[in-house]
């Protein structure tokens, strides 16, 4: 089946290279035969700087996604992808919250996997940094949340901070894939 003539645009809420290359990539595995083109747009999430909790970081990416449609007339889609961490049975880890929005407002929401964050990294975060801040000083890096991120850092290259988003997307568009299962 021959691609559409005419791109359809997502816009992205954010700059971030990384998020934009999960989100092209997602949406062209969901939705091969369709010319996507993918933008990243700078737009704020209105939560903290580093969120800690699933609803901050939900409630980051429901924003953004809601502000990168917004962002562009012509858009079918906005997507919102918020790092974040979150405390479960006394562990931290690091997950990242997916929002896909239409058109028609409906939404899409899925989370990427989630990694354990070592009390090193922790104890930086509760001095105040960012995880971006804090995996670059543990491992000697410089702005590893454009590039591998915690998950490529600590896997050694396994899944990348790319791979986690792209699997969130995904996830997110299966609202899109199945409307009669969630429009009831």
């Amino acid at each position: 089946m021959p691609k559409t003539a005419k791109p359809k645009i997502v816009v992205v809420g954010t700059k971030n290279p990384v998020k934009i290359a999960a989100t092209s990539q997602s949406f062209r595995k969901i939705w091969p035969d369709i010319d996507w083109q993918v933008i990243g747009e700078s737009v704020e999430s209105n939560v903290s700087a580093q969120p800690m909790s699933p609803e901050e970081s939900l409630k980051g990416a429901t924003n953004r996604a809601l502000a990168a449609l917004d962002s562009n007339k012509q858009a079918s889609f906005g997507v919102g992808l918020e790092g974040g961490l979150e405390k479960v049975n006394g562990y931290w880890f690091d997950c990242g919250w997916c929002v896909v929005v239409d058109r028609q407002k409906r939404k899409g929401v899925a989370t990427s996997a989630r990694i354990p964050t070592p009390e090193s990294i922790m104890q930086h975060i509760r001095d105040g940094k960012e995880l971006g801040e804090a995996i670059d000083l543990i491992f000697n890096r410089k702005n590893a949340k454009q590039a591998e991120g915690q998950f490529g850092l600590m896997t050694d290259g396994a899944i990348t901070r790319t791979d986690g988003y792209v699997h969130a997307v995904c996830l997110a568009l299966s609202r899109f894939l199945h409307p009669d299962l969630f429009d009831k």
